[in-house]
């Protein structure tokens, strides 16, 4: 399964616009916001893409609580399932205990990839280029054997995206 995953969008809607369009067309099949979403707009283009979703509230998206009910738009950490896969979503790195296969933050706008035991921790850095000027975000493929993690990133300046693929063997299938 191809899992689309962006972070700490904050008011950056045409960046987070083309994150999902590049995800959804690399063959997304679902996509995970680990929070900071700020602008509605952009809950919005979640929304109505072609895929389903879910998105974690940030620090900086308390004024989204009021459009709770309209939006896939949970509290952290949040478990859930996924490709006969356990993940835990959250925007603060603060639950960071090995309890799920897949623990997907935000917050420190840094991209990681990393496999610690049988657990993949995944932050897919900054889609607002922010603390650096770099757009940055991740697809997850998930396969019996190993995950395969795809780090997208584009200079202010650049035309077009470039890409980093990063594999990690599943120690639960050796």
């Amino acid at each position: 399964m191809k899992i689309g995953i962006i972070s700490d969008t904050h008011k950056k809607v045409k960046k987070a616009k083309k994150a999902i369009a590049r995800l959804l067309e690399d063959g997304a099949e679902f996509i995970i916001h680990s929070g900071d979403i700020v602008e509605v707009e952009i809950l919005k283009v979640l929304k109505y893409c072609s895929v389903d979703y879910i998105a974690v509230y940030g620090n900086n998206d308390s004024h989204l609580f009021e459009h709770h009910e309209f939006f896939n738009l949970v509290q952290e950490p949040h478990y859930f399932q996924l490709d006969n896969l356990k993940f835990k979503l959250m925007h603060l790195p603060y639950f960071m205990a090995p309890d799920a296969d897949v623990v997907v933050y935000g917050h420190t706008h840094k991209f990681v990839s990393e496999l610690s035991g049988d657990t993949l921790y995944i932050n897919s850095g900054e889609v607002c280029a922010r603390k650096k000027p770099v757009s940055e975000f991740a697809m997850l493929e998930t396969f019996d054997e190993k995950y395969v993690v795809t780090h997208y990133e584009k200079d202010e300046d650049a035309l077009e995206y470039t890409t980093t693929t990063i594999e990690h063997k599943r120690e639960a299938n050796e």
